[in-house]
């Protein structure tokens, strides 16, 4: 639970530099929130850990909003996912998941690192993930 708090804060923190009131609260009240359920969703359904975090380089609502879209995604998608061991064993490679923006939208994954990456205007959906994670 320490953990989480400080990772949350450490977020909110690197967000305030670039950020006005607007985008922290959002990312306070709409970001935050949403990846926490999604990684506590995550860790129920598959049984291991996911530690996802959103880049400052998301500085505006519209780019932090989809990283809200990535984690309700997982929210949505992971237990009707992790419902089989070989699907457990497959998702649990997934050390951390990375939300950045980019010039296109795409999900990579290597070394237990996803990377979601997103061009501001679409965002990576829990297929994605699974497919590539799948491979």
């Amino acid at each position: 639970m320490k953990r989480i708090t400080i990772a949350m804060t450490a977020m909110l923190f690197s967000l305030t530099a670039f950020a006005g009131k607007t985008e922290r609260e959002y990312m306070k009240n709409e970001v935050a929130p949403a990846v926490k359920d999604a990684e506590a969703k995550f860790k129920a359904a598959c049984g291991c850990a996911l530690k996802i975090n959103v880049s400052d380089t998301l500085k505006s609502t519209d780019d932090m909003a989809q990283a809200k879209h990535v984690s309700e995604s997982i929210s949505e998608g992971v237990g009707g996912y992790c419902n089989d061991d070989a699907s457990k064993k497959a998702m649990c490679q997934m050390k951390t998941l990375d939300i950045t923006k980019a010039k296109e939208t795409k999900f990579t994954f290597k070394g237990g690192k996803g990377l979601a990456e997103t061009e501001g205007q679409s965002y990576v959906s829990w297929d994605m993930i699974t497919r590539e994670i799948d491979k």
